[in-house]
């Protein structure tokens, strides 16, 4: 790793602590140190980017690479770098690992899944589900909307995406939550779940090929799944681990950013009443427009993404002064740059009004995360949701009281506990 100068006074990093309220960390390192090199809890050195312009380059720079390969010290690292097994589940050729040409190629295949059109069809879907979850606590009074309604709203959309058949769905829920269980753990709880989704994602791409093509498209359009086979077939050259490898990872990242996006919106809205008073307005008045807008400031304010997945230099580089070395890990830390006040005007101030705001939450350049339109739909519609059928929602706990999960790329809450005015009550 390149040389940078220690600085004793630079604050301690990945932390619980650190984990319950990262802001003014960053806000330290944004400062004094907006390149800065670290130790990871892994045990790899990395560098850090902060501040939002070198956030933004570095982004789009095409000398940092997505692909593990091009890490410097790949032996030492192994098994450290990326999401925990899936490696051996043979699932790393996907849009997060890869560059172009082979990235342009996979996301072009991708992309017509998320087009403006087919998220809009898609709302109806995400509406049901999004009533049938608050149906099944609605009466009690309490729930805990992390488990019950932010963590499975977005599984079972993703999984009516991919075409998994419902009467499976329950399991990817099962796996997927001991993705979540496990992930600022032990990375073999992780490893497990990758290992079972592998097995299953197989069968079932092994499943749909042997379905006639009539068949597959015959309900509610082709599913993401079968419009992989379908490209396979017709000379685009996508190998089955290759299909596998798409569909894990639009399950892995389409899940979980949303549960967080959901439950830290959630969360910051029960924080700061004004602002949850301009949303109940909005949502009265029937202002979509505010609703959309306020959506982004959460995103900005606490984003689902604290750090975008790693980033290798492919050649010596300059960044915001400091020198990178060729091989070396990049990591941008979207939650610093989204809090920069070179870039946002009172920058650790919630305000769902904010115009302007190109915050970095989806990221930036040929990487920009694909299901972002998914992700805000459903999170409108959550919060939207939530705030008209749950009438009084507050917290049913102190905020000191509430755990993060621990990890190096998401942020979210472990739990939201909640009460409102019940029938009952």
């Amino acid at each position: 790793m390149s040389e940078q100068p220690r600085d004793s006074s630079a604050p301690t990093l990945f932390t619980w602590e650190f984990a319950t309220d990262p802001y003014p960390a960053y806000a330290w390192l944004r400062e004094h140190a907006p390149v800065h090199r670290t130790t990871l809890p892994s045990g790899v050195d990395a560098w850090l980017v902060t501040r939002y312009a070198d956030a933004r380059k570095a982004l789009a720079d095409p000398r940092l690479s997505k692909n593990p390969q091009r890490h410097s010290a790949a032996a030492h690292a192994k098994g450290k770098v990326g999401i925990p097994g899936e490696q051996r589940a043979d699932l790393m050729t996907h849009l997060l690992n890869i560059d172009p040409p082979d990235h342009t190629r996979l996301r072009r295949l991708v992309s017509t899944a998320f087009t403006p059109r087919r998220v809009a069809a898609f709302a109806p879907r995400v509406r049901t589900l999004t009533d049938q979850l608050i149906d099944a606590f609605e009466e009690r009074g309490e729930a805990d909307l992390i488990h019950e309604f932010a963590f499975p709203l977005p599984i079972y959309a993703i999984c009516d995406l991919l075409g998994v058949p419902r009467e499976d769905q329950d399991d990817f829920r099962d796996w997927a939550g001991a993705m979540i269980r496990h992930g600022g753990g032990p990375r073999g709880g992780v490893a497990r779940a990758v290992k079972r989704i592998r097995a299953y994602l197989g069968e079932l791409i092994h499943r749909k090929r042997l379905e006639p093509a009539r068949r597959r498209e015959e309900e509610d359009g082709e599913d993401l799944i079968s419009g992989l086979i379908r490209a396979s077939d017709h000379g685009e050259h996508l190998t089955e681990n290759e299909a596998a490898a798409m569909a894990f990872i639009l399950l892995f990242a389409g899940f979980e950013t949303t549960v967080n996006l959901i439950g830290n919106g959630v969360y910051a809205l029960l924080r700061h009443p004004e602002q949850r008073a301009v949303m109940q307005r909005a949502l009265e008045e029937g202002d979509e427009r505010l609703l959309a807008a306020g959506v982004e400031e959460l995103l900005r304010y606490d984003g689902p993404v604290e750090i975008a997945t790693w980033r290798f230099a492919t050649e010596p580089l300059t960044l915001a002064g400091q020198r990178i070395a060729e091989g070396e890990p990049v990591l941008v830390v979207l939650a610093a740059a989204d809090r920069d006040p070179e870039r946002f005007a009172e920058p650790d101030v919630l305000d769902l009004t904010r115009r302007d705001n190109q915050h970095l939450g989806y990221g930036h350049g040929i990487h920009y995360c694909l299901g972002a339109p998914l992700a805000r739909l459903e999170a409108q519609t959550a919060i939207a949701t939530a705030l008209r059928r749950l009438p009084g929602l507050r917290l049913a706990a102190e905020p000191e009281e509430l755990r993060w999960r621990g990890g190096l790329i998401m942020r979210g809450l472990r739990t939201l506990p909640v009460t409102w005015k019940s029938a009952d009550r």
